[in-house]
């Protein structure tokens, strides 16, 4: 059994020898354990410190994401034959030694797709953002209607992958991908689990992600907004079509009413416009939602044959640690 621990990385020659040095040499039920640092384009000496620590480094020329990012080590993974993947970021907020707990129920056979949780205990995490508690509640809320599963934490990015998730993996998002993952191994049937997990909040570091509650609630609404569209075209744009039928019930009782009052329509004309105007609109997006439930379908036999493209390729011999430009 082979196992890569992935780290994509953004500037943090800080945390990222430390964090190498401090993962497990060994794991039960593992044979081999390799490491890999996804440097997405950073501007310090991150990947020339992974390298010293002992890790391959796969350099990205410019910071292109962590959803880009992440998928790279997929394709590392995938293109070396490894049977598990775990990802984790290297800036030291999560312990190495809860790796253990990410792949026991993947080797137990017990789940496909394992992600770590940091409010299954229900315990207080310490210097945790209220914005970004907020955030990652409404979220799980959300992802676990979507899934028909409940989960705590869809928003952790210390997670496992046993092989046949890697395959399957064909995420859009450029910057991230943790709540994609979930509805996208939902379709693909998957059995997915969490696992508790410890995770330290440092006070004086400013996050990347909940940087400001604005900043934070505009990523949430893209995020939520983006996997509606494309996982539940039908139900996304049927709800914005239903809104645009309300005006048009309104408007259109005010014309008609006044018409059946006084035998002509001079002087509502405005609210049968209107009507007219919501009406066009509510069909314009049922029709769009029809379109794009096609286009979900196209999608979903395009995953399939890059699933067998995957499982077809050749497994490509590791080589020496270096950093490899991408």
């Amino acid at each position: 059994m082979k196992l890569l621990i992935a780290l994509p990385c953004y500037n943090e020659a800080e945390k990222i020898a430390e964090v190498l040095r401090s993962i497990p040499e060994t794991f039960a039920g593992v044979d081999e354990r390799r490491l890999l640092v996804v440097d997405d384009g950073s501007a310090d000496d991150t990947a020339r410190l992974a390298l010293e620590a002992g890790a391959m480094v796969l350099r990205h020329k410019r910071n292109i994401g962590l959803g880009q990012a992440f998928r790279t080590a997929v394709d590392y993974a995938i293109d070396h034959g490894f049977d598990l993947m775990v990802n984790m970021d290297g800036d030291g907020q999560f312990d190495p030694a809860d790796i253990q707990r990410l792949i026991d129920p993947i080797l137990r056979e017990e789940a496909d797709f394992v992600t770590g949780s940091r409010f299954l205990t229900g315990e207080k995490i310490q210097h945790m953002p209220a914005v970004k508690r907020w955030g990652n509640g409404r979220m799980n809320h959300l992802v676990s209607r979507l899934c028909g599963q409940n989960f705590s934490d869809v928003s952790c990015g210390f997670r496992a992958y046993n092989r046949e998730t890697l395959l399957t993996i064909n995420f859009y998002g450029r910057f991230t991908y943790t709540q994609e993952s979930f509805v996208c191994f939902k379709f693909q049937n998957l059995a997915m689990a969490e696992a508790p997990i410890s995770v330290r909040y440092f006070p004086e570091r400013k996050s990347r992600v909940a940087g400001s509650v604005w900043r934070y609630f505009k990523r949430t609404l893209g995020i939520l907004t983006g996997m509606m569209r494309d996982y539940y075209p039908m139900r996304f744009f049927s709800l914005i079509g239903e809104c645009f039928l309300v005006p048009t019930a309104v408007f259109g009782l005010m014309f008609l009413i006044h018409y059946l009052k006084v035998g002509y329509f001079s002087g509502y004309l405005f609210a049968g416009l209107i009507a007219a105007f919501c009406l066009l609109i509510a069909v314009l997006m049922f029709s769009f939602g029809v379109a794009m439930e096609s286009m979900v379908r196209i999608n979903r036999n395009e995953n399939r044959i890059l699933y067998r493209q995957r499982i077809l390729a050749p497994i490509q011999p590791e080589g020496e640690k270096r950093i490899i430009m991408k």
